[in-house]
């Protein structure tokens, strides 16, 4: 079922997105990255927090 904004649900904090643009914002703000370096990042580990964390830790 296609992810619809008036939906109620639990977001999925443990995946980072970029269907939205607040979504990006987000997750840009709060890794303290550019959006460049987010794409990256989730390029090379894939879309888990966690491991985006690590990737961007480990520089």
């Amino acid at each position: 079922m296609a992810d619809g904004k008036n939906e109620v649900g639990a977001a999925d904090r443990a995946r980072i997105s970029f269907r939205e643009d607040y979504e990006v914002r987000d997750w840009t703000k709060a890794l303290g990255v550019s959006e460049q370096e987010l794409r990256e990042a989730v390029d090379a580990v894939g879309n888990s927090v966690d491991a985006v964390r690590a990737y961007l830790n480990k520089g």
